[in-house]
């Protein structure tokens, strides 16, 4: 099992809240934590922009991306929805476990 972070940033703390449970509900991430209130300086459509965002944290496997990347691209408000992956590449082994039982198939 190959344990990740995924990085998504939302337009509110609504729209963050709203992709987090449901990639939890339907076994896509373990976990989602909302980090509120960061404030995001981007090149976009040939412009310097800098935006309030808000940050979502999860924790999952490496096979689930590419739904997490489905799912959240069909949910957000974005035309281009920051979703970027990290490995996890160590951590306490019971923590990792419950990772990997969280997002699997049932």
């Amino acid at each position: 099992m190959e344990e990740i972070v995924v990085l998504i940033t939302a337009s509110s703390d609504g729209e963050a809240r709203e992709i987090g449970s449901y990639l939890v509900e339907k076994r896509l991430v373990a976990c989602a934590n909302i980090i509120g209130d960061i404030q995001s300086i981007f090149r976009w459509q040939g412009k310097v922009e800098t935006e309030r965002e808000v940050l979502l944290v999860l924790k999952s496997a490496m096979p689930k991306l590419p739904e997490i990347i489905k799912e959240t691209k069909r949910m957000h408000s974005y035309q281009v929805p920051e979703i970027i992956a990290l490995p996890i590449l160590g951590g306490s082994q019971d923590y990792l476990n419950w990772i990997h039982e969280s997002t699997k198939d049932v």
